[in-house]
């Protein structure tokens, strides 16, 4: 055996059908998976959108126009949205509030429903017990006053802290609602505008009636029960709507910051609490036990591949994404497109790190300029976390350059046009050149043959194309007819005495040859220059071994012949 054959087959031990073979299964195998993967992501998909419904959006906002954007008595300018006074909240609460919480009666005043003490807001959603209200309170004299000013101010509030919150009780101390109630531990904590709020507080339980309700609210309005001290009232009820099977959680939120005035906000949320109703829920409930049944098989693969390869196991980076995510981004290998995706970007990881770092210098000394020059007068940068979250709608065209300008007829201008010179002109378009560069030699390597094996992506190239030439029936015919003729010339090659394996040899040769002078010896002249590939250099140079075991077949031939002639 030449040593080109032995290259040629493998390896010493190694056949190349036993290669071919153990390709093939991987190949397989990695298909499996990626179909089984596809299943678990369709699954997935379904049990995502199957939780959301519809119905959510347009339920807080009818119960946003309701209670949020309902004009105050006597106001029709004035509504929750838009109230800066204490004034003006004791009207939402007596207006607006009351009314909305409290649907007894159908518009021609008769009665809406035979259940007694039964809100039906709108006529079609169930008003659950019964709503609450709770405000959070700052003791006095929790601030500093310059010695100049204590004459003058007597009484200091703070902003709303844990360590300021007053728990004792005021005003009328015989009532619940003048009475501190304490926090929950593991209660959630509400973020507002100015501060973050926890549970608890002095609590007032509404009515089921909306006379009595009424009543309470002017009592706590004559008696102060919102004074200086007041820093946040909650507003919270919740409601039922059958039609549609959702829960509405509403909380409306009156801020009373150190500044004075007042600062409103809302959150209405939606949720399905009784999932398992409809046909459609039992559905959605089999692809959740799917969806557990996929959980369990991945743990189970990871930790007998833990158990197999133990310390090894997490070397791997594809290791760690899939124990934390067991998604399918493993399989994008087998797309050229996303293999060079995949090859410019850890490329340029080291350089995209060092301009990031620069990039964010850069980037936050703009966002502290523009909170320390701009905070006090322009929303967007009343805080730095805003400020950063300005310059990024700069970068994608979404600014308000007036308000800018109008804070600082100076220093708005040279923030801006320094800023967009800067971070849009220089600092990004660096950030695209290392990409460009980078993707540019990516091309390049892949042009010369420096790519990856996409056998799982030529097996589906494969597949489909055989799928299109079965459709193709004139060409399909045509491959037939050539390989009959083919089988005849086998047919009359054994009858003349050849042997299997000089067929096959002969066949591969015929094959080789008919690509090989397709691809290179075409008439066609071609405009631009095309490398030779490594793959196409491989098949070359075996073609050139097969060409060489004829030619020395020829020559004993010859060599034969002569002998016998002489």
């Amino acid at each position: 055996m030449s040593e080109a054959t032995w290259w040629y087959r493998g390896g010493e031990g190694t056949s190349k059908h036993d290669l071919h073979y153990r390709r093939e299964a991987e190949v397989n195998t990695t298909l499996e998976e990626l179909l089984l993967y596809f299943i678990f992501l369709i699954n997935l998909c379904i049990l995502t959108f199957g939780m959301v419904n519809p119905h959510m959006y347009y339920l807080n906002k009818v119960m946003s126009s309701l209670f949020v954007d309902t004009s105050l008595p006597d106001d029709e300018r004035s509504s929750f949205r838009s109230i800066r006074s204490i004034t003006e909240f004791w009207k939402f609460m007596e207006g607006p509030l009351i009314d909305g919480l409290y649907w007894d009666s159908w518009y021609g005043n008769k009665q809406l429903y035979s259940v007694k003490n039964s809100s039906r807001i709108y006529y079609e959603n169930v008003l659950l017990g019964i709503p609450r209200v709770r405000q959070l309170r700052v003791r006095n004299n929790t601030c500093k006053v310059y010695p100049a000013f204590q004459s003058l101010v007597s009484d200091c509030y703070s902003k709303y802290t844990v360590e300021n919150e007053d728990f004792s009780d005021f005003g009328l101390k015989r009532n619940p609602e003048w009475t501190h109630t304490p926090s929950s531990r593991t209660a959630p904590w509400h973020w507002g505008f100015v501060g973050v709020y926890r549970d608890g507080g002095y609590i007032v339980t509404l009515s089921k009636s909306k006379s009595e309700t009424k009543a309470k609210f002017v009592d706590l309005r004559l008696n102060n029960w919102i004074s200086r001290g007041t820093r946040a009232v909650f507003i919270d009820f919740s409601l039922y709507n059958a039609n549609v099977n959702l829960f509405c959680i509403i909380r409306l939120l009156a801020e009373f910051p150190a500044t004075g005035g007042l600062l409103t906000s809302w959150q209405f949320y939606s949720v399905k609490l009784l999932r398992y109703v409809s046909y459609y829920d039992y559905f959605i409930a089999s692809c959740e036990v799917i969806f557990c049944i996929f959980l369990f098989v991945f743990i189970i693969q990871e930790l007998r591949k833990v158990n197999e390869f133990k310390s090894a196991y997490f070397r791997s980076v594809w290791n760690w994404l899939e124990m934390l995510l067991l998604l399918i981004f493993k399989f994008i290998s087998f797309n050229e497109t996303m293999s060079q995706l995949s090859s410019t970007l850890s490329r340029c990881m080291k350089d995209i790190v060092g301009f990031a770092i620069m990039f964010f210098i850069i980037f936050s000394a703009y966002a502290q300029l523009g909170f320390l020059v701009f905070g006090s007068q322009v929303d967007d940068f009343s805080t730095f976390q805003n400020s950063i979250f300005a310059q990024f709608r700069i970068v994608l065209g979404d600014f308000n350059f007036a308000g800018i300008q109008q804070a600082n007829w100076i220093l708005g201008p040279i923030y801006f046009i320094t800023f967009i010179f800067f971070v849009f002109f220089v600092l990004l378009n660096m950030f695209l050149a290392i990409i460009n560069d980078t993707y540019s030699e990516v091309k390049a390597d892949y042009s010369i043959g420096r790519r990856p094996d996409f056998e799982l992506g030529k097996i589906i190239q494969k597949s489909c194309f055989n799928v299109l030439e079965k459709l193709r029936l004139k060409k399909a015919q045509a491959k037939e007819e050539k390989k009959m003729q083919t089988t005849d010339l086998a047919q009359r090659a054994r009858r003349d005495g050849f042997d299997e394996s000089e067929i096959q040899e002969a066949e591969q040769m015929k094959r080789w040859k008919e690509r090989l002078e397709k691809k290179y010896y075409s008439t066609e002249i071609q405009d631009d220059y095309q490398p030779v590939t490594q793959q196409e250099f491989r098949e070359l140079f075996l073609y050139a071994v097969e060409l060489e075991k004829e030619l020395h077949y020829v020559s004993l031939k010859l060599n034969q012949l002569m002998r016998k002639l002489h």
